[in-house]
């Protein structure tokens, strides 16, 4: 780890010092570290598009509107190359929320995103995306072979920040 020194002027302090209580922060490093990923992860997503990423989908819908649960349905199934998983909440006797992980080139994953916000009935829809880099490993769990500990491979997935 490195030490750096910063200068800023009293407003900026200030209003850094607001921002740090708002949030909680109990020291500046922390702090300045959270802000830095933040600004690089959104660089790397405008610089990389085709890039991978892991992400999060939550919205609300109404499950009354006119064949919506069934489209969203749908457009999972499609892009079943992109869902990891989702979760469903019934928030009411007419309102759901989703949470949808998502996995992949972060253009596709914002592509799925903007067609399941823009539903007629799709209420409250964010988008989180966190730019990874996506690496294939070869490992065994066991240390015996013969007792069907086979070699498999994962996807591991590292935050670029």
């Amino acid at each position: 780890m490195h030490r750096i020194t910063i200068t800023l002027d009293d407003p900026l302090t200030d209003a850094f010092e607001g921002y740090m209580a708002k949030r909680g922060y109990g020291n500046r490093s922390e702090a300045i570290r959270d802000l830095i990923r933040e600004r690089l992860q959104h660089e790397q997503l405008s610089t990389q598009p085709e890039g991978d990423c892991i992400a999060t989908l939550s919205y609300v819908y109404n499950h009354h509107e006119r064949e919506l649960a069934a489209r969203l349905t749908s457009a999972q199934h499609d892009h079943h190359d992109l869902t990891v998983s989702t979760m469903h909440v019934h928030l009411s006797h007419a309102h759901c929320l989703e949470t949808v992980i998502l996995r992949g080139p972060s253009n596709r994953v914002r592509a799925f995103a903007d067609t399941v916000m823009a539903q007629p009935g799709v209420h409250h829809g964010n988008l989180a995306l966190l730019p990874v880099s996506a690496r294939e490993q070869a490992h065994r769990h066991g240390t015996d072979a013969a007792e069907g500990d086979s070699e498999h491979r994962h996807l591991h997935l590292e935050p670029l920040t």
